[in-house]
């Protein structure tokens, strides 16, 4: 996919505001006659130079290092100069204003790492990964985001696709060789095969899912009727006085946020008005509130007072097919241990949030229920439409399995393993549409 762009971009590569060192980045065809404007010298590839770096009239703006990586061998595979000076946000200002006046132009977010996509030096599965890593919040997720862009997940995906690419030209030559003595279509090679790619789609699901969680984090809603303990629960994860606790029923009248760890793995904690009939017009609107935020949740931990555990009428008013975990708070109260069982109705948890009896056992459940495992070693970030991806081509791959033991119906077996093939390119970008590198490069930082 290699391009050659006829403009040169510029932008500064560190966050904004003061520090000791600011990096401004230039990549394009017009690097050397920039670079020797600017620095008044000859540069040699891959060595650092102490320059002064001038303005028009000869005036110095700032000094420091500057650094050239001739294209190819380099992140954008264009000709990048790099600047390192000091880091006042008026002096980057009018060291990139001298940059610009030399004929380069600001760099659009993210369009260093596309411009290195573009130039097949990252994939896009890599390059969606250098903002994984910059945004990660955890260390796994840091270490995640580093396999990521060193290619593991990309090296699966791409086997994945070699392997359908054949075994689409076996089906193929078997199609265009029907009166041959061999069926090659019934002699169990070819379901042999498809199988065995179903079976790493699935493994690599598993991954990419716990790779999702560790960039996107899981939302847990908590529920239930006012004075249950979803305040109190809420402090106990977050592990500070995030909310206001009280004995008064409908203390909490807003939707309340809270981002954690929980053993590296990020969730965002919500908790909600409890549930019941009010008059009061802000509980009123705190409820509904709390609704939505259930419609939305990837689970949603159910408070009961464990004295009162009839809650069939709040259940009517939650959606259906929800994932919920009923929580059993205040065992304290009635001399009760603390036990995690499962039922007919689902997972149920016994536990005091006030004691800290069974806590253990609600984050471990909160793991397990994700298949968050924190001791993989293989974990690769992940993103939504990586998910997508995958299902779209574990759908087709199933697809082309029943076809073939149902009908023996080549073409459209063939078909399905073309579905696949694209489904799963789409991760890598080899296939792929110019809307989702749009979308996906603008949610990169200005410089990256």
């Amino acid at each position: 996919m290699e391009i050659e762009n006829l403009d040169t971009i510029a932008a500064i590569a560190t966050p904004p505001g003061n520090g000791g060192v600011g990096i401004i980045r230039i990549s394009g065809t017009l690097v050397p006659e920039i670079a020797k404007h600017l620095l008044n010298k000859e540069l040699t590839p891959r060595l650092a130079h102490y320059s002064s770096f001038t303005d028009d009239d000869g005036s110095v703006i700032d000094s420091g290092i500057s650094l050239y990586f001739p294209a190819p061998a380099s992140y954008t595979g264009e000709d990048i100069l790099e600047l390192q000076g000091h880091g006042g946000s008026v002096v980057l200002d009018m060291l990139l204003r001298r940059v610009l006046s030399l004929g380069a132009r600001l760099a659009n977010p993210g369009e260093f790492t596309e411009r290195a996509f573009l130039n097949d030096k990252l994939d896009l599965a890599q390059a969606e990964a250098v903002a994984d890593l910059i945004e990660s919040s955890t260390e796994q997720s840091v270490r995640s985001a580093q396999k990521s862009m060193q290619g593991v997940f990309s090296t699966q995906v791409n086997e994945l696709v070699e392997e359908l690419t054949e075994l689409r030209t076996y089906v193929e030559a078997a199609i265009d060789f029907v009166d041959e003595e061999i069926d090659f279509l019934t002699d169990g090679v070819v379901e042999n095969r498809i199988a065995t790619i179903l079976h790493c789609i699935e493994q690599i699901q598993k991954i990419a899912q716990q790779g999702r969680l560790l960039r996107d984090g899981m939302t847990v809603v908590l529920a239930g009727k006012p004075n249950a303990g979803k305040s109190s629960l809420l402090n106990a994860l977050a592990g500070h006085e995030a909310a206001i606790v009280t004995d008064i029923a409908g203390t909490t009248r807003d939707v309340l946020k809270e981002r954690i760890q929980l053993d590296g793995m990020p969730l965002h904690i919500i908790d909600t008005a409890g549930l019941r009939e009010s008059d009061n017009a802000i509980e009123q609107e705190g409820i509904r509130r709390a609704h939505q935020e259930i419609k939305n949740a990837d689970k949603i931990l159910l408070l009961i007072d464990a004295r009162e555990p009839e809650v069939d009428s709040l259940l009517k008013t939650l959606p259906p097919g929800c994932n919920i975990t009923r929580i059993y708070n205040k065992i304290d109260l009635l001399g009760l241990e603390p036990e995690i069982k499962q039922t007919e109705l689902g997972t149920e948890i016994y536990l005091s949030i006030k004691t800290g009896d069974g806590m253990e056992l609600l984050k471990q459940h909160l793991k397990q229920s994700v298949g968050f495992n924190e001791a993989s070693e293989n974990v690769f970030i992940a993103r939504r439409r990586h998910i997508e991806a995958l299902n779209k081509g574990y759908e087709f791959v199933d697809s082309a399995l029943n076809q073939l033991r149902t009908s023996q119906a080549g073409e459209l077996v063939a078909e399905d393993l073309r579905q696949a093939q694209n489904s799963l390119a789409e991760i890598t970008g080899k296939f792929t549409s110019d809307d989702l590198l749009g979308k996906i490069f603008s949610n990169f930082c200005i410089g990256k």
